[in-house]
């Protein structure tokens, strides 16, 4: 069962993400980040690649896009905050991202 990150293991796990670029959701225990792409259908090719992820792990992220531009907010709804399935997914997202 996934479980909240401990207030033990949440720098570790998140500052790298800080460092590439998330941030933390002020109001909510979540990461956000904006990913922009050459233009619409490298975002939408990447958000097909991350969702093709998201299905495999059960673990879906709030997005919106916009032309060429991605915003991501990623909690786990189940346990009421970031788990590690989050980590998770900011890291295949940043090496999907980097792939393009």
């Amino acid at each position: 069962m996934t479980e909240k990150l401990s207030e033990e293991t949440r720098a570790t796990l998140l500052d790298p993400l800080v460092e590439s670029g998330w941030n933390l959701q002020e109001g909510r225990d979540a990461i956000a980040k904006t990913f922009v792409f050459n233009d619409f259908v490298d975002a939408f090719g990447w958000m097909t690649r991350v969702a093709i992820w998201a299905e495999k792990w059960d673990h879906h992220p709030e997005w919106d896009n916009v032309y060429k531009t991605v915003n991501v907010v990623l909690t786990t709804h189940d346990v009421g905050g970031l788990s590690a399935l989050d980590v998770k997914m900011a890291r295949k997202m940043d090496s999907l991202a980097a792939g393009q």
